[in-house]
């Protein structure tokens, strides 16, 4: 079989279309946050520590989600 034209096996998985892409952004956003507030949460819990930890969980989950977003926009630019 012939591959068709301007494609070949090693150019890999194209890009997904632009909602779906948006999608996948706010999802590994939410789920990057949502994460981190769990964590800072069960660690703060049998401690005591009162919100501490949930700062620390929350502010690590808005910096891995920002680095998310910007990986994925970069494939597109």
């Amino acid at each position: 079989m012939s591959e068709p034209e301007g494609s070949s096996p090693a150019d890999g998985p194209k890009p997904l279309p632009g909602a779906v892409a948006f999608l996948g952004m706010g999802l590994t956003s939410a789920l990057c946050v949502g994460i981190g507030v769990g964590l800072g949460l069960w660690i703060d819990s049998p401690r005591g520590t009162g919100p501490a930890f949930l700062i620390v969980g929350l502010t690590l989950g808005v910096a891995a989600a920002a680095v998310s977003v910007v990986t994925q926009i970069r494939t597109y630019l």
